[in-house]
């Protein structure tokens, strides 16, 4: 899933790109990608592209008329700038196209998304804050008023694992899975320590590594195209999807848990005290 590096890379590649340049046609192609009706999806043409914004793990494509294109790439989807798109609308089928957008210079961008989970959003809007999604995200954790103080008081209360209060969205906004992992890797805490139990050190080295992996991975991304952005995110995970490969710090084996719909990686050496965590399909939890 694009987390907020990523999202954050492809809203200043398209702000190079769209910024004064006219949309003509906005086509959908999966009809399920389409997650409002009024204003119609047609209402965007015409705009000319003024600003592109991010929230979270939301782009938002703001154009002159007031209205907004508002994207959630969710887990498999992404975004593939053309300088030239193909001629004619494309065919609805079983491929991967979801949406597609051309500027008058026929070059644009198309939505796809992988796999058969075809949760890609997309909503035309007057404002950003209509998108539920958007509307309780809570605070960007590179902004510049999200200091240690702040970080603090969201968690004072939160029962639950660390690694789940990282990923809510409502607690912070556009830390996912993957960078989630990294996270708790740099700061050597467990992902099942309860958030609420941080003592005021940890609560600490947790905000300084949050901060710092998520600013070392936006510079990594800045000025890539979008078509590079995937590769340059795995490249620089240092324990998410790496299970089995050495810990880069210590060289312990990268463990894994296994969830339902999802998994997570870490180094028993760095952050568990050198005990392997348990399985959650399993058995408990060890703590």
């Amino acid at each position: 899933m694009p987390e907020l590096p990523e999202v954050e890379a492809l809203r200043d590649f398209l702000t190079e790109n769209l910024i004064g340049h006219e949309v003509v046609r906005v086509l959908p192609v999966a009809i399920s990608v389409l997650k409002t009706y009024d204003p119609p999806v047609g209402a965007f043409e015409g705009n000319e592209i003024t600003a592109v914004h991010r929230y979270g793990k939301f782009l938002d494509i703001e154009g002159n008329t007031g209205l907004h294109f508002v994207t959630h790439l969710a887990r498999a989807g992404w975004l593939q700038w053309k300088d030239r798109l193909p001629d004619g609308p494309p065919r609805p089928g079983k491929g991967p196209l979801a949406l597609r957008v051309a500027l008058e210079t026929g070059a644009g961008f198309d939505l796809t998304e992988a796999g058969t989970q075809k949760k890609l959003a997309v909503s035309i809007v007057h404002d950003p804050r209509d998108v539920p999604g958007v509307a309780r995200l809570g605070p960007d954790p590179l902004s510049a008023g999200f200091d240690e103080d702040r970080f603090a008081a969201l968690l004072k209360d939160e029962r639950r694992q660390i690694k789940g209060a990282l990923r809510d969205q409502s607690v912070i906004a556009g830390v996912g899975n993957a960078y989630s992992d990294e996270i708790l890797h740099a700061a050597k805490m467990s992902p099942f320590k309860l958030a609420a139990s941080l003592t005021p050190q940890e609560t600490r080295s947790l905000y300084e590594a949050l901060r710092t992996t998520l600013t070392d991975a936006v510079e990594r991304s800045h000025g890539l195209a979008a078509g590079r952005l995937k590769a340059e995110k795995k490249s620089g995970l240092r324990v998410h999807g790496r299970a089995g490969e050495p810990c880069p710090v210590c060289g312990d084996t990268i463990r894994e848990v296994s969830f339902s719909d999802s998994s997570l990686q870490y180094c028993p050496t760095c952050q568990t005290g050198g005990k392997p965590l348990a399985d959650r399909r399993m058995s408990r939890l060890l703590k």
